[in-house]
């Protein structure tokens, strides 16, 4: 991809809200943002209409482009495409030797960073993990979408800094799902990431409807 077009430009804005280096709440200048990806202000513009599009980035008139805070109906919309697509990415695909260590090196690497209490890392874990799930569908169309719900759910998670445990009790039922897909037993890993993500999705909406 041409790294003078918008299109360029959304994926790079995508991946780095993805990484946490954007936050949601954010106000993106045109000016900083042209400069350091030295691209035009209008094929900037073309990466905010793309990135607004996707509900990641928001404009409000006479103030600029803002990265999204989503709501509860964000988190609502979000779930429900993930409870599609990640239990029936691990329900019909049989993972190579070298995705099933790649998902046991993020799990284990999640529960390092529980050690040290780093929040940042279980929440890049989490992120990786879920990405490498998709990924076993082996489908390009997938993956591009697998980008965008990277961004929306690292801005959803960002609403859950004040609430530091919330990735850490997810490290064990991740080790537990990896586990489960290592043995093949794949409707029972299926139905786990089911009930995962049924879980995390009423957590994070009753943390939304108790935070002022």
């Amino acid at each position: 991809m041409h790294a003078h077009t918008g299109a360029w430009v959304a994926e790079d804005l995508r991946a780095r809200i993805a990484a946490g280096r954007l936050v949601a709440g954010q106000k993106l200048s045109e000016q900083a943002l042209a400069d350091m990806l030295r691209v035009s202000r209008n094929t900037l513009r073309e990466a905010f209409t793309t990135l607004a599009g996707e509900s990641i980035v928001t404009r409000i008139p006479n103030r600029g482009v803002f990265v999204a805070q989503p709501d509860a109906s964000d988190v609502r919309e979000i779930y429900a495409v993930r409870r599609i697509i990640e239990p029936a990415a691990v329900l019909w695909s049989t993972p190579d030797a070298g995705q099933l260590a790649g998902l046991e090196q993020i799990v284990a690497g999640a529960a390092g960073a529980r050690e040290a209490n780093n929040i940042a890392a279980m929440a890049d874990a989490n992120q990786a993990l879920h990405e490498a799930i998709i990924a076993l569908a082996g489908s390009r169309s997938l993956a591009q979408l697998t980008a965008r719900l990277l961004a929306q759910m690292r801005l959803i998670f960002h609403a859950m800094a004040t609430a530091p445990d919330f990735h850490s009790h997810y490290v064990n039922r991740n080790i537990e799902l990896v586990a489960c897909i290592r043995r093949g037993h794949r409707e029972t890993a299926a139905a786990m990431l089911r009930d995962y993500l049924d879980t995390a999705e009423a957590e994070l909406l009753g943390h939304m409807q108790n935070t002022p």
